[in-house]
């Protein structure tokens, strides 16, 4: 059974620093390309970012692209968003994803198969 669990997320103010982390379970992530979609309330689920199985290639919607950085450690099954210069608009439940057909950065949700439950960051004025 695979599983994907987020966490660091939180409280902070505009101007600050997250990192959040997906732990994955059941499944040798070395593989497949991973992702973070983010939801805010009453909105489409959106992409953020996503990397490739050796995390040398990356994608970024382009609101977050300078100031998210994804990354990966493959030998601790974990993903990672570092989160800098948060603004208000970043608020939203942030969730990983594990897309397991494809060896390539994949930016629309139907291209992953399983989901972590999120996590939730809000960001202060």
């Amino acid at each position: 059974q695979v599983q994907l669990v987020e966490s660091g997320g939180g409280l902070v103010q505009a101007g600050g620093s997250l990192r959040l982390s997906c732990a994955v379970s059941g499944r040798t992530i070395s593989r497949y390309a991973m992702g973070w979609f983010r939801q805010a309330p009453g909105q489409d689920r959106e992409f953020v970012a996503t990397i490739d199985p050796s995390g040398g290639s990356t994608h970024y919607e382009d609101s977050v692209k300078v100031r998210f950085a994804i990354s990966r450690n493959n030998a601790e099954n974990t993903v990672y968003l570092h989160m800098y210069s948060l603004k208000p608009e970043d608020t939203a439940v942030y969730y990983c994803a594990l897309d397991q057909h494809s060896g390539r950065v994949a930016v629309h949700s139907t291209e992953y198969t399983y989901w972590g439950q999120g996590t939730q960051v809000t960001v202060s004025s």
